[in-house]
């Protein structure tokens, strides 16, 4: 098992048991969760094991989503888009007072960083359980952030964070600093507004692209500059303060394995930090959240190069995606910590008390295709078996027959594992990856286990170069795995199986031949469809022949969707979820989806063959490029859906002449619907 949290520290200094009610101004009692999936779910858990009452907020499209029956009371905020729900402070404000709530925890993302919310909070005699918004606002802009921690003394990245935006102003300000450089959005975060420039020829392009993204995503296109510490690691230190005027660290992580500047694998503590180092970038996250005034859980971010030098990149005022790796090495409860350093509490530990313990790695599980450049998925979730084990923790917010809509961030869970040394807690998560199975949608599955197991992250080695040098666009590791031929054996067995043409047991094995066959012809992703002979010994007994090879599969009848079953006598669980013609199967942590073609409806058939485009996520149209009785090419964009903040281009699979276009601009489409169809 995973280690315990431990509520209020390694000692209870004599505070009263877990639970026990504050008195005075900061105390409250019922708290506001003004978040979803599983950050909510995370804060509502520790919150009632502490005796809090807590209360969720949902979007139309969260109605059933499981942050919701995780909490006491749930209330309704508004429809799907985050404007009008999640990041409506009037909508979170009013659902506080209509439940009663005095308290309001806002997770992390969506309003978790913004000071007009912190301030709302207050104004409305509601604890927000987070720093002042003094703090928020002295970070929430890279620019002047970094201007702050100059005059504080911690070390920056040489850069330009200056009023002057003109384009003539960055570029010369670019050749002081000298390539590479980065530039930046200097509002918000997330990899957004974000550009890597080599040379100086590109400068402009990154800039004009840059600064429109940044407005798009925050409102703002102020940039800065920095200079690119090329092949650096990304470690962050978390840091924690009260209102008595402690500040302390809780050690780093290292989060240097990203893609699109977005954090994939985390863990604690860092390869490349030793207790000197730690020592120093403690000392310097410390002296940078005192120099706000800081209270509650934060992080310090800093890039660290090969030399051992370390620069402020940026401070996150609130609770990280990956806290927990640093909850797993000191035994501690970081939501428990924020709640009662909000309750006016002194922080349970002083410095000299934190103590650290083994190793421990998390993994993003993320709703996206790492073939398709980590294109993110959304749609129906058929079947979502987390992993457990020993040393193994999941966080996540999915219930079994979910949707992952695509209004939101694509992150499906955090998979995690603690052991006394970093290996062992790399083999436990690739284990835990193995035994992890979602079916419906597609993940990073996959690509997680392949990047844990290269050579170059086992040694400790990764930069945030790591995906980039190792994964890049086109990578076989990033592909589908093709299934072998046990699992086609498998899938061709549990096809027939479900499609209820496998006779009684009495008439099993008999035919007007002699002997009683069936033919599967089986369709997996872009490979030609194979034609399988199944002899069927039994209703739950069959001999697979492919080809020149013949497997023997045994199905235990069972209810749900984990299947015992032998092949060639080896017994095997596996899991499988039939839909139509088609069955989704999990073996091993890969998931495979594979189709009938000979019981495939028409409509199907017609798909597979490339005559229908359908909408591979829940979406928005956002453009219809061609009409009817257009001559198109494979490869041309005929529609393009937003999802996720991102946009898709939905292109013809082969030659011909559009026959019809069943969308129009503005609709929202769910997956699979036809959006068009070729004569």
């Amino acid at each position: 098992m995973c280690r315990p949290l431990c509520v209020l520290g390694r000692t209870m200094h004599n505070r009263g048991e877990a639970g026990e009610q504050g008195s005075g101004p900061m105390a409250f009692s019922k708290i506001l969760i003004a978040n979803r999936g599983e950050i909510a779910c995370r804060v509502a858990r520790t919150a009632r094991a502490m005796g809090y009452r807590t209360v969720a907020v949902y979007s139309d499209a969260d109605a059933s989503a499981r942050h919701v029956s995780a909490c006491d009371e749930a209330v309704r905020i508004g429809p799907p888009p985050v404007a009008e729900s999640y990041l409506s402070i009037p909508a979170i404000l009013d659902a506080a007072r209509r439940t009663g709530a005095d308290a309001v925890h806002p997770g992390y993302g969506f309003l978790s960083e913004n000071a007009d919310f912190a301030e709302a909070c207050t104004r409305a005699e509601l604890v927000f359980i987070g720093p002042p918004a003094k703090a928020i606002a002295a970070m929430g802009n890279k620019a002047a952030a970094k201007r702050r921690m100059i005059e504080a003394g911690v070390p920056c990245v040489p850069g330009y964070q200056g009023a002057d935006q003109t384009d003539a102003t960055l570029t010369r300000e670019a050749q002081r600093i000298g390539f590479p450089v980065m530039v930046k959005a200097a509002a918000g975060g997330g990899g957004r507004g974000m550009r890597l420039v080599a040379r100086s020829g590109d400068l402009a392009a990154a800039i004009t692209g840059a600064r429109s993204e940044a407005e798009r995503a925050f409102g703002s296109g102020e940039l800065i500059l920095e200079k690119a510490v090329v092949d650096a690691r990304h470690v962050e230190v978390q840091v924690f303060g009260d209102t008595h005027g402690n500040v302390i660290h809780l050690g780093e992580r290292d989060c240097s394995v990203q893609r699109r500047h977005q954090k994939v694998i985390e863990e604690a503590p860092s390869p490349a930090v030793s207790e000197a180092l730690r020592a120093r970038m403690g000392a310097a996250a410390v002296k940078a959240a005192k120099s706000i005034g800081y209270v509650g859980a934060g992080t310090v971010e800093f890039l660290l190069g090969g030399d051992g030098a370390f620069y402020f990149l940026e401070m996150n005022t609130r609770l990280q995606v990956e806290h927990p790796v640093t909850e797993l090495i000191t035994g501690l409860d970081l939501v428990a910590w924020q709640l009662r350093v909000a309750r006016a509490e002194p922080l349970p530990l002083t410095q000299e008390q934190v103590a650290f313990s083994g190793h421990a790695i998390e993994v993003r599980l993320y709703a996206e295709d790492p073939a398709q450049q980590f294109l993110p998925q959304s749609g129906d979730v058929l079947a979502w078996i987390p992993p457990s084990g020993a040393g193994v923790r999941v966080d996540h917010g999915l219930n079994a027959r979910d949707v992952v809509n695509p209004y939101y961030d694509p992150m499906i869970a955090k998979v995690m594992a603690h052991g006394a040394t970093r290996d062992e807690a790399r083999r436990r998560l690739i284990d835990a990856l193995a035994n992890t199975a979602i079916l419906g949608i597609t993940t990073n599955a996959p690509a997680l286990r392949a990047m844990l197991a290269h050579e170059v992250f086992a040694a400790g080695h990764a930069t945030t170069g790591f995906i980039g040098t190792h994964f890049p666009p086109g990578s076989p590791a990033l592909a589908p795995a093709a299934p072998e031929v046990t699992t086609r054996a498998i899938a061709a067995a549990l096809l027939l199986d479900a499609a209820g043409e496998v006779p009684s047991d009495a008439l099993a094995g008999w035919s007007s031949t002699g002997v009683a066959m069936a033919p599967v012809l089986l369709a997996h992703g872009d490979a030609a469809p194979e034609r399988i002979a199944i002899t069927v010994r039994n209703a739950n007994a069959f001999t697979v022949q492919l080809g020149e090879t013949s497997h023997d599969i045994e199905l235990e009848p069972a209810p749900g969707v984990r299947r015992r079953l032998r092949i060639d006598g080896i017994a095997r669980d596996v899991i499988a979820v039939a839909d139509g013609a088609r069955v989704h199967l999990s073996i091993d942590g890969t998931a495979h989806v594979f189709e009938d073609r000979l019981r495939q409806p028409r409509a199907s058939r017609d798909a597979a063959a490339g005559n229908e485009l359908r909408a591979p996520m829940n979406g928005r149209v956002v453009r219809v490029a061609a009409k009817p009785g257009d001559a198109v090419r494979r490869g041309q964009c005929i529609v393009v859906l937003e999802a996720m903040k991102m946009q898709h281009e939905i292109t013809a699979g082969r030659d011909g002449t559009l026959a019809e276009v069943s969308v129009r601009e503005g609709q929202q489409v769910a997956t699979r619907a036809i959006l068009a169809a070729l004569a």
